[in-house]
């Protein structure tokens, strides 16, 4: 769960995430999914402030909310759409799912 000044303090990164998902022309429910995730995790990264860390996990809660709600991109797509590389998204998918409290896939 979040706290409301998640959403004030990350408004930037919000945009991003919304921006990034038109890119992907994502689905409301992925969309809805991968923006609580961010705001479900993001304070677990805020000894990592830089727009870099930022940036890799709204990254990685767009892959792992389409992937989600079945609205699915490849890592690559998302990458590209997002700035990042595909290793980034590699990196971060799995933890952000456990951190949020879900099971990530064991595939």
């Amino acid at each position: 769960m979040y706290r409301a000044r998640d959403q004030i303090e990350n408004k930037r990164w919000l945009a991003d995430l919304q921006q990034t998902a038109d890119r992907l022309e994502l689905d409301a429910d992925a969309r809805s999914r991968a923006t609580d995730l961010f705001l479900s995790t993001v304070s677990e990264w805020d000894d990592d402030t830089s727009p870099d860390s930022k940036k890799a996990v709204v990254a990685a809660s767009l892959y792992a909310g389409s992937l989600i709600e079945g609205d699915q991109r490849s890592q690559g797509v998302v990458a590209e759409a997002a700035g990042v590389s595909r290793l980034t998204i590699q990196q971060r998918w799995k933890e952000l799912l456990e951190s949020a409290g879900l099971e990530a896939p064991s595939w």
